[in-house]
């Protein structure tokens, strides 16, 4: 039976760390800026069959622009283990506080979900799960399996979370079951961190990416190398030399795939916008990342880590360094 759920029902505030900030007001957005609204027949049938499955995305809880965009081509990016987040990161828009139990079908759900809306690639995120023994990397896991027996064919794709405090065994049980991509994304330069990623360590982002080349190496030594990926967002604060020492940094650990993307602030209690980047800048920064050596660089105002996920590792996989704007 399909388990539908309320999204309305609690009462909680959406972001209690959040409430006793200061309001920044949100800025008007810069005409480069603009997305139209959901209306597709196809945006109203991905729509029903995540809600028939009671998933998640982060499409919705995150508020992603590319919404309308990418649901009307089916691409909706899951997110297990719930809506509520164990972390209060400045910028993000997920709901934040206690989460609750695990549910044991929701690998299942969301492996029945892929394959009713014909996915060729899937990205799988979630929630941070700080108060979990494993920080939900068994969660990953099962769901990676899941997907496969419903869709042996299907690309996949987990943005996973830092796993603080128990990386090595999480890195082990996420990538026995043989992701296609791993992503962690960091988000922004190392100075910013206190402020933008509280609970996070760039270092340790930076060590987890490259770590995971080696796990993968001695779990799967008859396989290619596993194709790693991280994002950046812009405008909360660091420069464009800022930008290009990140992606520095994350060639120096073997990431191959990078996202770059346009921080939108998502309410008045959020982190305040530092600056919009002009779509020139973009261009620049994918030219700069692309002369470093990453295999995809999509860079764009509205450009999103899960955005056109397969293109990106299509792109690395042959090469081509394909662009989003």
């Amino acid at each position: 039976m399909a388990i539908v759920i309320d999204r309305a029902a609690s009462a909680a505030p959406r972001h209690p760390e959040k409430a006793h900030r200061p309001d920044s007001p949100v800025l008007r957005k810069p005409d480069w800026i603009r997305v139209k609204a959901p209306v597709s027949r196809e945006y109203a049938e991905t729509k029903a069959i995540v809600r028939a499955h009671g998933l998640h995305t982060v499409c919705e809880e995150a508020g992603c622009p590319n919404i309308g965009e990418c649901w009307t081509h089916r691409h909706a990016t899951m997110m297990i283990m719930g809506d509520t987040c164990t972390r209060a990161c400045a910028f993000c828009n997920v709901k934040t506080g206690l989460p609750g139990p695990l549910r044991a079908e929701e690998p299942d759900h969301v492996a029945e979900a892929t394959f009713k809306l014909g996915l060729a690639h899937i990205v799988i995120t979630s929630v941070d799960r700080d108060d979990l023994p494993d920080r939900g990397a068994g969660h990953f896991a099962a769901t990676i399996r899941a997907i496969r027996r419903a869709s042996p064919d299907c690309g996949i794709e987990v943005l996973v979370p830092d796993f603080l405090g128990f990386r090595e065994q999480s890195l082990v049980a996420v990538l026995e079951a043989a992701p296609d991509v791993f992503n962690h994304n960091i988000e922004t330069a190392e100075h910013l961190y206190r402020r933008v990623r509280p609970k996070g360590d760039y270092r340790q982002a930076l060590d987890l990416l490259d770590r995971a080349k080696d796990v993968w190496g001695r779990l799967h030594p008859a396989r290619p190398p596993l194709l790693t990926k991280s994002g950046i967002i812009v405008g909360m604060g660091e420069s464009d030399a800022d930008v290009v020492e990140v992606m520095r940094d994350l060639r120096a650990h073997r990431v191959d795939v990078v996202t770059i993307g346009q921080y939108l602030q998502p309410t008045e209690r959020h982190l305040p916008l530092d600056r919009w980047v002009t779509p020139e800048q973009f261009r620049r920064f994918r030219e700069q990342g692309e002369e470093m050596g990453f295999g995809s660089v999509f860079a764009g105002p509205l450009v999103r880590s899960s955005y056109r996920a397969e293109e990106q590792r299509l792109a690395a996989e042959g090469g081509s360094r394909a662009v989003a704007h």
